[in-house]
């Protein structure tokens, strides 16, 4: 809990530092441009992304396997996609991290294994309805 709350704390500060800096090169209305183009243009590929991810899964599905890789997928795009609606030049590079395809293959390794840690911890429990 602790570690989130110094997140809450030093992410901004990250963000409202970086939008100064870059504010003193390119001007404060063109920040506010570059925030709202890659605002949109972030959305605009997360849903894409997502939808791609959503069908390939349904494919492995009707064929009967477990689409395994397409969730993992799936939680990276969700988790990039909540980057990318966040206002900020940081979130928005790890959003875009997270949402590219080429990119999001560097980490599956990890995410897989960061939920299988939660899971043996019992942290998140996978029930049948």
């Amino acid at each position: 809990m602790q570690w989130l709350l110094l997140l809450l704390i030093f992410v901004p500060a990250v963000e409202i530092g970086v939008f100064i800096w870059v504010g003193s090169y390119i001007g404060p209305l063109w920040v506010v441009g570059l925030i709202v183009c890659t605002g949109i243009l972030g959305i605009t590929l997360a849903k894409q992304q997502g939808m791609q991810t959503l069908r390939r899964a349904q494919l492995l599905m009707s064929q009967g396997k477990a689409p395994g890789k397409e969730i993992v997928n799936g939680i990276c795009i969700l988790v990039g996609g909540i980057f990318l609606l966040a206002p900020g030049f940081v979130s928005d590079t790890i959003g875009l991290f997270l949402v590219l395809p080429f990119t999001r293959s560097l980490i599956q390794g990890q995410v897989i294994a960061l939920l299988s840690r939660l899971m043996r911890k019992n942290l998140i429990v996978f029930k049948r309805w």
